[in-house]
This record gives structure tokens, C-alpha cells and sequence, in this order.
């Protein structure tokens, strides 16, 4: 089979690699439209369920992964005055760069005859007509996907709070989360390392937050000081760093809730964020990404039919990736919500912050909730007790969709 690869990020690379486990044989090229090491973002997180399954799928770069990544088991929150709460999660949380992921990933393809073609674009897939397939991997901006967005049915929902995703030389041993009170409202902040010098924080606020800061005027630089003053304490004095813009502006977006009614057309097929987005908050955007390429090279595998296979993938993974999806949705809710839970007890609010997927916590006083949901912990195998506590909270997310 030969195959196109659009875009260099997890989806498609973790593709490759799998594609070529199966059957050396096929002929996989991957286009990446910038440079190769010019990747934007900071920290990817998963948690440790993850690596057994990417050992399984592919030993040699699961290990590799392994070996790169920062581990901690220790959610810590500050609100106001330095009123600080600790909890054991109960679960490893791992961080990697998303460079070095995805330098992992690009070396363990080409080691398997994956070729690899920086500073490629490829806006048709009429581009690569010659390909048995193509895979649009080139995320939530897919210009392939965009071609054809009537035929996919693709709805974007757009987020009301503004968001910055930012790096620090501040290394978190712990899973740190600080809620800043504001004349303007408040404003919040979540951080979690990724390296032996980095970490990632994820800076966020409702728009009248934003805006009575004054950061919808701010350059970077202006706005990047101004955080450092309001997240002094999290920081210990480590600079916050930012991702230059070409006008110096600073790169605050509104998060985008992509969905398709359809994920494949002819032999066009989609995967990752250009599939779907699911808000940073809970963490699954990678994971989501990884879990596609294996269930489209399990489908192709297993169903010789080309458009049978990619219904079938389709089919799996959109009733696969449904929990996360309504996760995301009640945690991005959590945070819109905000003056609902924050001038609770600090060991409440923390709870209800470990409890926001769940489906039940908007419509009943968070105090009660409180209550029922200590008093449930020791039987909450009983199914609808997990109902009422909601799935259990993935990892932060790695990279706003951009």
C-alpha cells in the first residue's frame, strides 16, 4: 500500500510506525509543511495506563518514551493567600516534550523505512494522487479536511474563556494548580514539568478577566510580566516564556471543540486533532491522536475493503473517544463555573476539581455533592455511584489545538 502522511505530528508519525510493523512493505511518506525540530508547544502528559499499551503496539519507542519523560503522583492547588491543599492522586501522571516526542517518533520511523519530508505542504490531496491513501494528520487548521469540510460535516464550537499555553524554567514536582483573585475576576493558572529544566502552564481566564487586565491590548512581553507578578508565588521567581509572535503579540486564543459528522472521504482520511478536539483540561489530545493510528492500522489490517476499513475506523473510534469527549465537556464547564466552587472550603473545591467530568456536579449544590461523594468513595464500584462521580480525570492536555 502506498501512503500519504499529512502532517508531522503524533497521529500521523505514530501511523507510520505502526503501518510499517505490520507489513514492511508498504510505501509511507510523511509531509511536514515546517522545518523539522520546529514544532511548537511544550508539555505532553499521559497517564501510566498508557505505556503497557504502547509497549504492546511498539516496544522499541514506548520505551524511549519511557526513558524521556517526568513522572509525579501529587496534585497540589493554591487559592488566595497561599492556602495551599495536597492530595496523592492515586494514579502516575508522566510529562515529555512534545519535541522530543515527536523526535522519538521521527527516528523510530525512519528507522523502519518511513520517509520524511520537512518543509512540504500539501494543501489537495490531488498532491499525492498516486497514494492508495492519504491521512490527514495536520490537525485542527486541516487544509485537507477544509477542502471538503461540507462533505465531512465539520461543526467548530468556540470557547468563551481566553487561554495562553506558556513554558517556565519552574520545575513542578507535583501536578500545580493556583487560582488568583483579581479586581477584575479571577484568573488561574495550572503547571506540570515535562523535563529536567521545563515545565508547562496553562494561563486561564474568563474574557472580563482578560480584558480588565488589560492583556487584550498587552504585547507578549507585557503580558508575560504582568503573569509573573500575579503567579509570583507557583513561579518562586522563574520566568515565564512565551511562544514569539512575527507582530509581538501575545498568543491567546479561545479553544475550539471540533467535531465531524464523517472522517473519511474516497481515500481521504482524517485522524487526530483534525478528527476531533477535546479541551486541554483533561489532558487526552495525544492520547486521543495515538489511539486513532492504532485503530486505523488495526482497521486496514483486518478489513481488506478500503471504505469498509475506514467506516469500521471511523465507527470504533468515534464510540471509543465518546467518554473523553463528554469529559472534556463537563471539565471546560468546571472552569466556566468557576465562582461556583472557589470560595468553598479549600479541601472542597480541590475534590470537586478532581470530580469535574462528572455529568451530575452542575446540577446539585456542591456542598451535598461533596458530602454524598466522601461518604461514596468506599463503594463506588456500584454503577451509579460512578455515574455520579464521573470518569475518572485524565492528564492535563499537552497542547492547545491550534
Amino acid at each position: 500500500m502506498k501512503v500519504a502522511c499529512v502532517g508531522g505530528g503524533p497521529a500521523s508519525l505514530y501511523f507510520s510506525i505502526l503501518m510499517k510493523r505490520v507489513d514492511p512493505s508498504h510505501e509511507i511518506t510523511v509531509y511536514e509543511r515546517n522545518p523539522a525540530g520546529s514544532t511548537y508547544g511544550w508539555g505532553v502528559t499521559y497517564w501510566d495506563e498508557l505505556l503497557p499499551n504502547l509497549h504492546d503496539a511498539d516496544a522499541e519507542s514506548a520505551q524511549a518514551i519511557a526513558e524521556g519523560s517526568v513522572r509525579w503522583d501529587t496534585w497540589v492547588m493554591t487559592i488566595r493567600d497561599r492556602v495551599t491543599v495536597t492530595a496523592e492522586h492515586g494514579d502516575e501522571g508522566f510529562g515529555i516534550g512534545r519535541r522530543e516526542l515527536l523526535g522519538i517518533f521521527e527516528k523510530r520511523a525512519r528507522a523502519l523505512g518511513v520517509r520524511i519530508e520537512f518543509e512540504h505542504e500539501i494543501a489537495d490531496e490531488r498532491e499525492v494522487a498516486d497514494a492508495d491513501l492519504v491521512v490527514a494528520g495536520d490537525g485542527v487548521n486541516s487544509g485537507l479536511r477544509e477542502r471538503h469540510s461540507g462533505h465531512f460535516g465539520t461543526q467548530v464550537v468556540v470557547g468563551r474563556h481566553k487561554y495562553i499555553w506558556l513554558g517556565t524554567t519552574k520545575i513542578f514536582d507535583a501536578f500545580t494548580f493556583a487560582f488568583v483573585p483579581t479586581p477584575h475576576g479571577w484568573i488561574w493558572c495550572y503547571g506540570y514539568g515535562f523535563g529536567k529544566d521545563h515545565s508547562t502552564c496553562v494561563v486561564e481566564c474568563p474574557p472580563e478577566s482578560w480584558r480588565g487586565l488589560g492583556f487584550h491590548e498587552a504585547n507578549e512581553a507585557d503580558s508575560l510580566a504582568l503573569l509573573e507578578k500575579l503567579f509570583a508565588d507557583m513561579l518562586d521567581g522563574h520566568p515565564l516564556i512565551g511562544r514569539t509572535q512575527g507582530d509581538g503579540s501575545a498568543h491567546w486564543l479561545n479553544f475550539r471543540t471540533l467535531t465531524n459528522r464523517t472522517w473519511h472521504r474516497g481515500k481521504l482520511v482524517l485522524a487526530g486533532d483534525a478528527a476531533h478536539t477535546t479541551h486541554y483540561s483533561i489532558g487526552a489530545g495525544t492520547v486521543l491522536a495515538l489511539g486513532d493510528a492504532a485503530a486505523l492500522v488495526a482497521a486496514l489490517h483486518t478489513t481488506p475493503d478500503l471504505q469498509r476499513a475506514l467506516a469500521r475506523y471511523e465507527r470504533e473510534r468515534k464510540s471509543a473517544i465518546r467518554t473523553a469527549q463528554r469529559a472534556a465537556r463537563q471539565s471546560a464547564r468546571w472552569f466556566e463555573d468557576l465562582p461556583r466552587y472557589i470560595d468553598l472550603p479549600p479541601e472542597q473545591t480541590f475534590a470537586l476539581l478532581g470530580r469535574r467530568h462528572s455529568v451530575v456536579l452542575p446540577h446539585v449544590p456542591p456542598s451535598l455533592y461533596y458530602r454524598v461523594d466522601q461518604a461514596a468513595e468506599r463503594f463506588s464500584s456500584l454503577p451509579v455511584l460512578r455515574k455520579w462521580r464521573g470518569p475518572k480525570p485524565a492528564g492535563n492536555e499537552t497542547g492547545p489545538a491550534e
